[in-house]
């Protein structure tokens, strides 16, 4: 009788958690009028805003020049770029040297930490920053010329403190994880920040995320031992009231690759998720005023280990109820988280479609064929990526994990051909 109540505990937990994530995950398409709102409102051509654009770069010597030279595209004439490199990298260096010499609203910054990592990196390059805005883009980025204008007059009409812009993957087709890895940054960024920036409590993403700087110096920059630096930022900026704006716009958004390998993926998933356990641990979300956003920044920082957790739970409730002899009621109730990713799976479909007509993109049948054959699969690396995040915090592992770039969001002649790829490697924190 006991392992009936336990069994049945267990299902209509997993049933609410999974109901509740695929109803945030919806928020963007719930009415036409709040898909309409999660866009950038059109600039007036005016400028009142500055920016100080932050690119840490390590060992990007093969991707780095394009991503200057689409910065200097930009439409908006007021800023400035910092390419923070590090002193043991003479290659990196050398390119963003070469990018200073050609335009003088390019500058170097020289990290000269032992142990290098992007929050480090940084810090180092915020005391110099001149502009209004802080704004963070990786070396591999494609941006938008206009971002910057549309971001400028997201500040000026909202009054935000923090300005979100949407980053995208999009090399779908390079493998069946790559379809799923882009799926998940198209429902986050699309649809799911944009209910946390609601709700007051919003977890900001790595890039194209835009910060006042006086907002920013006064919060101390980024954390330099935290392996998820941007939740932890959102994390703290929420906690004490400031104001986050979300926009997303699919001509707009940044574009970047998936993880080149599933040992890289690996190592990025387990990366992100030991840093939301740090945030977790530090407590600044209880700062926060009301219970409900204290619940939501628990459940937020807590998701990936509750996802792992689900995704291996589901099938062991669908084989208790098909093999095990128990009472109809209890077989009946282990059978609700299935219907929630059943429906989850159906709701992926729609959104791979989607995603595939808002990029111009063309899927096929063999693209949704592996999206549903995968899902269990990819389940079982989120699993494994959260099992090692956490052996890895209880050792006191904390060495940064960068993640490999090969250029596969590119067109094949806006980098320059190498021999051999050059990738970002692991560099110790």
């Amino acid at each position: 009788m006991l392992t009936h109540v336990f069994i049945a505990a267990v299902s209509l937990a997993l049933f609410w958690m999974a109901a509740f994530t695929l109803w945030w995950q919806m928020h963007a398409w719930r009415t036409p009028e709040v898909l309409a709102s999660t866009r950038f409102s059109s600039p007036d051509g005016d400028e009142h805003v500055s920016f100080s654009l932050l690119l840490p770069a390590r060992h990007e010597q093969a991707v780095l020049d394009h991503t200057i030279q689409r910065l200097l595209e930009s439409s908006h004439t007021d800023f400035e770029i910092i390419v923070i490199v590090g002193h043991d990298d003479p290659e990196t260096t050398a390119v963003a040297e070469q990018a200073a010499a050609r335009d003088p609203r390019v500058r170097v910054i020289v990290d000269r930490h032992e142990k290098k990592n992007k929050p480090k990196a940084m810090n180092t390059a915020l005391p110099h920053c001149r502009g209004d805005v802080v704004g963070v883009f990786d070396a591999e980025d494609q941006v938008h010329p206009e971002l910057l204008a549309h971001v400028d007059h997201a500040f000026r009409t909202t009054g935000a403190d923090v300005v979100q812009g949407g980053v995208q993957l999009i090399n779908f087709h390079s493998s069946w994880y790559s379809l799923r890895n882009c799926l998940e940054y198209f429902f986050w960024f699309r649809s799911r920040l944009h209910l946390h920036a609601q709700k007051g409590f919003i977890p900001l993403g790595g890039n194209t995320v835009f910060v006042r700087t006086g907002v920013l110096r006064e919060a101390g920059g980024w954390d330099p031992d935290c392996l998820a630096e941007d939740c932890d930022l959102g994390v703290r900026l929420s906690s004490v009231g400031k104001k986050v704006v979300v926009a997303y716009d699919s001509d707009m958004v940044t574009r970047e690759e998936t993880p080149g390998s599933l040992m890289s993926l690996l190592k990025q998933r387990t990366r992100w998720n030991q840093g939301f356990l740090q945030v977790y641990r530090k407590k600044d979300w209880k700062q926060l005023p009301t219970l409900g956003q204290r619940l939501l920044a628990r459940y937020t920082l807590m998701t990936p280990f509750m996802q792992a957790f689900t995704g291996l739970i589901i099938p062991l409730n669908v084989a208790i109820a098909l093999f095990l002899d128990v009472p109809v009621g209890i077989a009946f109730i282990t059978f609700l988280p299935a219907v929630t990713a059943l429906v989850t799976f159906v709701f992926e479909i729609v959104g791979l479609h989607d995603f595939g007509k808002q990029y111009g993109l063309r899927v096929r049948f063999a693209h949704y064929l592996k999206l549903i054959v995968g899902g269990p699969f990819y389940q079982v690396l989120l699993a494994g990526a959260a099992v090692r995040a956490v052996w890895r915090e209880q050792r006191g592992r904390r060495d940064w994990e960068l993640t490999t770039h090969v250029g596969a969001h590119l067109d094949e002649t806006a980098v320059p051909r190498q021999d051999v790829p050059v990738t970002r490697e692991d560099v110790p924190a």
